[in-house]
């Protein structure tokens, strides 16, 4: 389904839901906790967003400033070391 049916999809739930007050209700509250989420997720990001973040971690292991695993290092211990 593309963004177009999406849309309409959901236009038309809204207008079956906008009879039902309590139910209308609900809905509002779900989609502020939705929107909510979204917005305090530091991991949410566009496309743009994200390959600007690869490039600069590229540059950043050209300037040597990358960090690796050691051999038989588990992840955890990795992660200590690096935090």
């Amino acid at each position: 389904m593309n963004a177009v049916q999406l849309d309409a999809d959901i236009l038309r739930n809204l207008g079956i839901i906008a009879e039902d007050e309590t139910m209308l209700d609900k809905v509002a509250k779900y989609l502020r906790r939705v929107v909510k989420q979204m917005t305090d997720d530091p991991t949410l990001m566009s496309k743009e967003e994200f390959f600007a973040r690869v490039d600069e971690a590229r540059e950043d292991i050209k300037l040597g400033k990358g960090v690796k695993m050691k051999a038989n290092e588990s992840l955890d211990d990795f992660l200590k070391r690096v935090a």
